[in-house]
């Protein structure tokens, strides 16, 4: 698909990842009803707006305040696309409020844009000296990146590391961010990269990903509260299907997927859903190659049949 360009207000556009995949899977067809849950750059939900024209109807969720005021203006003469800025996890009560019926298809997009890792200014990339916040949307949460860092304890610290990020040195990186704060406050992302990189043993920082990857990630989710947001947004989401629509979630760490695992095998047997795929999707080398972000996303899909 053409991709929109920086005059369409949407810079550096999330490449969306499994969209032909997800035009297969949901098949939205001129006058269906669709909720986006992660709007992002737009690039699910432009394909998806297409397809359902000219009848169809568009409500799309986007946190990040600044990314839906672009994406505002982007559809400002689409009367049938919705933007809200809004999460995902109020997406029953935000659907009645727009008097949004049921809908074909829903799609989540989860984790961090590209917009928000390359333009956000908030921290959320490791390789741009920026403040330590991460908020998605500073209008909605007090608690930021740095505050965790400076006024967790040790062992709060090392719960988060080892939880979210899956950190095997959280422990050693805990220790060092305690004895660094009572020096000088951590505030910027660079002074949490270089605790993280004075804390890890030499070998580890040249492995596959950047070594303050996990740490980065765990924050986010901590800060957000992401798998909590993600739970419910799941549930509603079934919930707000129509009988034979579908809901697909595209996910990128194994906290994410495992969640969605989880709510649609429960769902299952309770005879509310059925999966369309025995195991989830993963990208193929050639969209990898293309976008390498892609390659650690999985892709599951179930389909409602009450």
């Amino acid at each position: 698909m053409v991709l929109p360009k920086e005059s369409d207000g949407l810079r550096n556009v999330h490449i969306p990842v499994f969209l032909k995949e997800i035009l297969e899977f949901l098949n939205p067809k001129p006058g269906c009803a669709f909720i986006d849950a992660t709007a992002n750059g737009g690039g699910h939900l432009l394909a998806i707006a297409e397809r359902i024209r000219p009848n169809g109807q568009m409500l799309a969720f986007e946190i990040d305040p600044e990314i839906a005021k672009s994406l505002v203006k982007k559809f400002e003469n689409n009367s049938a696309v919705i933007i809200v800025n809004e999460s995902f996890a109020n997406m029953n009560a935000i659907a009645k409020e727009k008097n949004f019926g049921s809908a074909d298809g829903i799609i989540f997009d989860l984790g961090l844009s590209s917009l928000q890792l390359e333009a956000s200014g908030r921290g959320f990339s490791f390789l741009r000296d920026e403040p330590l916040d991460m908020r998605f949307d500073s209008k909605r949460g007090e608690l930021k990146a740095s505050d965790i860092i400076n006024h967790s304890t040790k062992e709060e610290l090392e719960r988060i590391f080892k939880d979210y990020g899956q950190e095997r040195f959280a422990r050693k990186i805990a220790e060092t961010i305690v004895r660094e704060r009572k020096r000088k406050s951590i505030v910027r992302t660079g002074e949490l990269v270089a605790c993280i990189r004075n804390a890890i043993p030499i070998f580890a920082r040249h492995g596959k990903i950047h070594f303050a990857t996990r740490v980065f990630q765990a924050l986010r989710i901590a800060v957000n509260d992401e798998l909590e947001t993600i739970q419910k947004g799941i549930t509603e989401a079934i919930m707000q299907l129509k009988k034979g629509g579908r809901v697909a979630v595209i996910s990128f760490h194994s906290l994410e997927d495992g969640i969605v695992k989880r709510i649609f095998r429960q769902e299952e047997k309770n005879g509310v859903i059925v999966q369309c795929m025995k195991k989830p999707l993963v990208p193929t080398q050639e969209e990898i190659r293309k976008n390498s972000r892609a390659r650690s996303g999985k892709l599951r899909v179930a389909q409602k049949i009450i």
